[in-house]
């Protein structure tokens, strides 16, 4: 089809690009945390942890681009289509969930400040962590076990694949694990805390009776940080949703089966345009971030 001769022309060196930058901006955010002498923050202990699990999720994807460029015939064997894919979904759920703790954290400092003090702990940050990616390799269970090389008789490719041949209802766990506890539970939290956020800055304002410039840039940061989330994985999960209706019978599949390959294609990858996007948005929009990284850089002078 002429719609897979664009997939194979475009999609390649946007994920090449895409991984070039956000290779270079997560490894820097982890560069300057590692090498500032400062002890880390809180919220500088989630940034690390997002920048890398990001980090490792990007250094996935040049494996599919070469996949893409070979039309999807995957060259790399049967080890590596398991490993790379499972250590993109693990990335992916570790990222997710650490967003959701960076949202849930600036909610604990500015609206419940004195009462969860005792839970802004670096050594509860870390253990969080750990959890995080203990939780994100148990939500990449069924890629793990399903993901292999095989023979695609009708195309005459030999792809790395899901395969559900064994059991159909892992198909649709693993689609309901990624539209509920891939987006639907993250989105939800971060939702939450930005609400109460921009109520508590609303009302901090009121009680002023000026607005502060700290305030604003909270506010806009917030906002951005949901729509961020929303605008790169909404599309991606919408397609795994209407999957989910075709594969039950809800929809016709000879109409919507193709299109729907396609939309998965395109729009997963622009969902991982989050993870190339993340370092600008919490590291490197912060006032604390910027004079570490200029330490590390005049140091290095």
């Amino acid at each position: 089809h002429e719609e897979w001769g664009m997939v194979y022309a475009i999609i390649p060196p946007y994920i090449f690009t895409l991984c070039l930058f956000g290779l270079l901006f997560n490894g820097f955010v982890l560069l300057v945390y590692l090498i500032h002498k400062d002890r880390l923050t809180v919220a500088e202990i989630y940034l690390g942890n997002l920048a890398l699990a990001d980090f490792v999720l990007l250094s996935g994807l040049p494996f599919w681009a070469m996949n893409i460029l070979n039309e999807f015939n995957w060259p790399y064997g049967d080890a590596l289509c398991k490993l790379v894919n499972s250590a993109i979904v693990v990335n992916f759920y570790t990222s997710s969930y650490t967003l959701v703790m960076i949202s849930a954290d600036r909610y604990l400092a500015l609206v419940k400040t004195m009462e969860a003090a005792w839970l802004r702990r670096t050594l509860y940050a870390k253990l969080i962590c750990l959890l995080l990616w203990m939780w994100g390799l148990l939500l990449s269970t069924p890629t793990m076990l399903h993901r292999k090389v095989k023979f695609i008789e009708e195309l005459g490719t030999t792809a790395c694949v899901m395969d559900y041949s064994h059991g159909s209802s892992w198909k649709l766990t693993h689609q309901v694990l990624m539209n509920v506890m891939g987006f639907l539970v993250p989105f939800l939290i971060i939702l939450f805390s930005s609400l109460n956020i921009l109520k508590a800055l609303s009302e901090r304002k009121e009680s002023s009776g000026f607005r502060d410039i700290n305030d604003s840039k909270a506010t806009a940061l917030v906002y951005a940080v949901t729509l961020l989330f929303l605008l790169c994985w909404g599309p991606y999960q919408v397609v795994i949703f209407l999957d989910i209706l075709n594969d039950v019978g809800v929809l016709d599949e000879a109409r919507w089966y193709h299109a729907l390959n396609i939309a998965a294609q395109v729009s997963v990858y622009l969902a991982f345009l989050n993870s190339a996007l993340n370092p600008l948005l919490y590291a490197f929009s912060g006032q604390y971030f910027r004079r570490k990284s200029s330490c590390v850089c005049l140091f290095n002078i």
